[in-house]
């Protein structure tokens, strides 16, 4: 008995492992039958069981059209059936995609990230008015924090004034205007809280999902 057990270091390969190895061999049988009408009634049967792991699904048709394609891509597109739906093509399987396009920002102040500028650059588009200073004094703050979170220890309202002028292109200038930025502190503090809020959540969720014997 010993002598027929079956290693995986012994096994085919499996294409797709989500369907297991039973699944596999069924299909490696239809490959091997001879008879036409005889392959396509296991071919059938093969579908019927890989939608039943999905009952909910089984009876879409973009999902019987995706279990046919995962047949012959698991019979290494040697399975000659009857299929409803176009045969999916190994070639086309195989064929490497384009690579994507990834913007390339390097922004002058890396710890400000790439949202601060399109955020001024929203800014710059509003017309002149208590709306428009209020988003300016809300960039600046939200700088103010993105500074701490980099240097970790204070910054004076002046250096943030001076990079929201020179990343606005001059067009926002908050230094001319008499109004400090939220403390330091305050900034840092809300930083704090929210890092604990979540170190709790994460407790509470590490928490709930213990074993309990």
């Amino acid at each position: 008995m010993i002598e027929q057990l079956e290693y995986n270091t012994e096994r085919h390969r499996l294409i797709i492992p989500e369907y297991g190895r039973h699944i596999q061999k069924m299909i490696n049988i239809a490959v091997a039958t001879e008879d036409a009408a005889e392959r396509n009634k296991q071919a059938k049967a093969i579908i019927g069981v890989m939608g039943n792991l999905q009952p909910h699904l089984r009876d879409v048709p973009d999902f019987q059209h995706k279990l046919w394609d995962q047949l012959f891509i698991m019979s290494d597109f040697k399975l000659d059936v009857d299929s409803p739906f176009p045969k999916p093509s190994k070639e086309v399987l195989q064929e490497r995609p384009n690579p994507l396009g990834y913007p390339q920002n390097f922004p002058k102040y890396r710890f400000y990230g790439n949202n601060i500028k399109r955020m001024i650059d929203v800014a710059n588009s509003w017309e002149e008015g208590e709306m428009k200073e209020a988003l300016e004094f809300a960039i600046a703050n939200h700088m103010k924090k993105c500074y701490l979170n980099w240097n970790k220890d204070t910054v004076e309202d002046y250096v943030i004034f001076k990079h929201l002028f020179e990343l606005s292109d001059g067009k926002i200038d908050l230094a001319a205007k008499e109004e400090d930025l939220s403390d330091s502190s305050n900034l840092l503090k809300q930083k704090k809280k929210f890092s604990n809020k979540n170190q709790q959540q994460r407790n509470n969720k590490n928490r709930n999902n213990r074993k309990r014997y």
